[in-house]
């Protein structure tokens, strides 16, 4: 059984930083082109960042420029360092593995509030 854990997430002033983790116990993400997903209230999740297997990333445009998505192979870990945080980002951050399907059963999420 595959378990995503993730944390770091918080309450944070508009314009403030947060370092998500997202720890993977019970399968290796080496392989995997990793993704962060948020879901605001009120919507569907979405898909915000993913990082391949070699390198690659991809940004939703809302994010572009103030997230970074890394990984850390050797801890079965994936980041997302996320810097100028807007209202807009307040939501359950997710990860999980974007690719090869099917997706990992999803964790529990971490919460992050972007308010004054």
């Amino acid at each position: 059984q595959v378990y995503l854990v993730e944390s770091g997430g918080g309450l944070v002033q508009p314009g403030g930083s947060l370092r998500l983790s997202c720890v993977v116990s019970g399968s290796t993400i080496i392989f995997a082109r990793m993704g962060w997903y948020r879901q605001a209230p009120g919507k569907q999740r979405e898909l915000v960042a993913t990082l391949s297997s070699s390198g690659e990333t991809m940004y939703s445009d809302s994010v572009k420029g103030r997230f970074t998505i890394s990984r850390e192979n050797a801890k079965n870990t994936v980041y997302l360092q996320m810097n100028n945080l807007k209202d807009g980002d307040t939501g359950v951050y997710y990860c999980n593995r974007n690719s090869p399907f099917p997706a990992w059963p999803w964790g529990q999420g971490t919460q992050v509030t972007v308010s004054s």
